[in-house]
């Protein structure tokens, strides 16, 4: 029988009381401490007691992925990150530091900030914490679900988890996304995301996804959570206060007739080897939910075909689909985590072709980039030309997908930036309907933004104040 256990939160001030982390000299608590200023840093006892094999620090993966390295900032950022902290006690220096060094991170890549935001049409305002990417699928941010059980060092949304509102992204509990989501009957997939969906109480859950299960969102046809929860605290769907009651939530979201997805992010086979993890997917699996998996490649963590093989048969026999393939996104510590694209398309053709069919639902290597999810599909010779073979899984505009298109073969390039056309081509052929798409977006928001401005300052149209 699983006991029950009370989690317990570590966080930048509790670096040198994890016992742990005695095993490191003061040297590298310190390091860890300078990268924790300024990437969001945050573990907890599961974490620290069942996944992390002390005798293989640094090396052991599970450390990399929850505890930061030097290396996660450039040299120029780390010292001067680390030269603040040893001159000064002051938070708002510290703070000062820590914010120019963040924005030279990319904090919200694709667009998120602007090019994904929608307009409620009744009043032309933006729906906050909402984005609208593509056609049939809405992505919905819970302001109470923008915290994890634990944080990610590569986490692409690290800007969601430092303290500065201007670079947070969430909805309020009021039903104007639900009003948008009315509005617009294209959109079939809610995908509650964040953070983590699932550090929300029962009540919290309800409020957002109840209403989506009345006639009037009949065109919702699949909703999906977005959660780690099953890798960093698998309790919450056997042992905590109300873990039956969220199973009964997924219950009630099948019996409504919908599609009920739990996108697990799993970055490592170790995360699901413990008894808990596999308790908590049969759990979650006896509702009538289904579990898919998806993970970027991240160098230091899973960057070995043997690792993504056994990691899919292991989802695979416990009932888990195979999803994504990732290429790490960039932003925050790209220059740490990021594989060049040609390996990462090695990689998973190696670890293809050692899994059966049933492992081979998974897409990739696939970049979630302004214009879409653009995939690397191969890499071949054409009238004596190397190329990267891509395709667009999902784009801003539906029509690009499944449009094969080709860019010249670079060994260095990890990211769809660092591409350039093939065949002396002179852009990619969605190039010129992209910049139309984000100048539109960016005009709107912009007229948006000065209006509010004029607002503030009690300006109105007449010039009276």
């Amino acid at each position: 029988m699983i006991k029950p256990r009370q989690m317990k939160f570590y966080g930048l001030r509790d670096i040198d009381k994890i016992p742990q982390l005695q095993c490191l000299t003061d040297e590298e608590r310190f390091e860890i401490k300078v990268v924790s200023n300024v990437l969001p840093f945050r573990t907890n006892n599961y974490v620290v007691e069942e996944l992390i094999d002390w005798e293989n620090i640094p090396e052991d993966p599970i450390f990399q992925l929850t505890f930061m390295q030097k290396g996660m900032l450039l040299p120029e950022s780390y010292e001067k990150m680390a030269n603040t902290l040893k001159n000064t006690n002051s938070p708002e220096e510290i703070r000062k530091t820590a914010e120019s060094i963040r924005y030279e991170l990319n904090p919200h890549p694709a667009g998120q900030l602007t090019a994904n935001v929608p307009f409620l049409e009744e009043d032309d305002d933006i729906v906050p914490g909402v984005q609208h990417k593509y056609n049939e699928t809405c992505l919905v941010f819970p302001s109470a679900g923008q915290t994890c059980h634990a944080y990610c060092t590569f986490c692409f949304r690290w800007a969601q988890f430092i303290g500065d509102n201007d670079l947070k992204f969430a909805t309020d509990e009021s039903n104007r996304f639900q009003k948008y989501l009315h509005q617009h009957k294209e959109v079939t997939d809610v995908l509650f995301t964040g953070g983590d969906p699932m550090i929300m109480s029962l009540k919290k859950l309800k409020t957002y996804i109840e209403p989506l299960l009345s006639p009037e969102f009949d065109h919702i046809r699949n909703i999906r959570i977005g959660t780690k929860s099953i890798s960093y605290w698998p309790y919450r769907f056997v042992t905590d206060r109300d873990a039956d009651e969220i199973l009964n939530l997924f219950e009630k979201i099948v019996k409504a007739g919908k599609h009920l997805a739990i996108m697990a992010h799993v970055n490592h086979w170790v995360e699901l080897k413990t008894n808990i993890a596999k308790e908590a997917v049969s759990r979650i699996r006896n509702t009538g939910a289904e579990i898919r998996s998806q993970s970027p490649l991240i160098k230091h963590i899973n960057d070995d075909p043997k690792i993504w093989a056994r990691m899919w048969k292991d989802q695979v026999k416990l009932g888990i689909i195979p999803y994504y393939f990732f290429v790490e996104r960039d932003t925050g510590s790209k220059n740490y985590f990021a594989v060049p694209l040609a390996r990462a398309f090695e990689i998973y053709r190696d670890a293809y072709t050692r899994v059966s069919g049933l492992s081979r639902t998974v897409r990739g290597p696939s970049m979630s980039a302004n214009p879409g999810k653009v995939v690397v599909e191969g890499i071949a010779k054409i009238n004596g030309e190397k190329v990267f073979v891509l395709n667009f899984l999902q784009g801003r505009n539906s029509e690009w997908v499944k449009r094969p298109f080709f860019a010249k073969y670079d060994r260095k390039a990890k990211w769809l930036n660092d591409l350039v056309p093939a065949f002396n081509e002179q852009k990619f052929f969605f190039e010129d309907e992209l910049k139309s798409i984000l100048e539109e977006n960016s005009n709107r928001h912009n007229l948006k933004k000065q209006n509010q401005n004029m607002l503030e300052d009690g300006i109105t149209s007449s010039g009276a104040a």
